[in-house]
């Protein structure tokens, strides 16, 4: 980890602690004014951190697994600046393949961020999220086999339509941080 990676961590982490103290002095005063209402509230607080765990636990897991298998340069292979129509068929299938809730999902997106994916890339993961293969029996059901196909299709368009503009915006960014800099000297 470098010194910057490390103060940015060391913020962080500060700002978290605050958050922390203000919340248990809030949850203090309401315990202190309405006990009953503090322990429905912890109650409850219990029963989502139980629900919670397990995913934070498998993401924290996938994380763990993609700092062994993945190295930046695996990352950029695949998915990375020069990863060409190989690098966004993977993001459009891993994102149609991907399941459970996106939270845990931006983690992982942002490790892998950080090791070079691109972040048209990323965009077209989350965009095709949308396809959901458990959901399309249900929909053919309702809709028709047509429809589906088309509502699949134009998602996944949509997807690339997406992560084009991702990557042009960030182009554009890129540029307009290098005219700054270069009128800086």
């Amino acid at each position: 980890m470098s010194i910057d990676e490390t103060k940015k961590f060391s913020s962080f982490s500060g700002k978290g602690s605050g958050f922390l103290l203000v919340v248990i002095l809030l949850y203090g005063l309401v315990a202190y004014s309405d006990v009953e209402l503090a322990r429905r509230t912890a109650k409850t607080f219990i029963n989502i951190l139980v629900k919670i765990l397990p995913v934070l636990g498998l993401v924290f897991l996938l994380i763990f697994v993609s700092n062994l298998v993945l190295s930046p340069k695996k990352v950029k292979t695949f998915v990375g600046a020069g990863s060409g129509l190989k690098g966004w068929v993977l993001a459009i299938f891993s994102g149609i393949l991907s399941t459970g809730p996106v939270y845990p999902w931006y983690a992982l997106l942002a490790d892998l961020g950080r090791q070079g994916m691109k972040r048209s890339l990323i965009a077209v993961f989350l965009y095709s999220r949308a396809v959901k293969l458990p959901l399309i029996p249900l929909l053919i059901h309702y809709f028709s086999f047509s429809y589906t196909l088309v509502l699949s299709l134009y998602l996944i368009v949509f997807s690339v339509v997406t992560g084009l503009l991702m990557e042009r915006l960030e182009n554009k960014g890129a540029l307009a941080a290098d005219s700054v800099g270069q009128a800086a000297d």
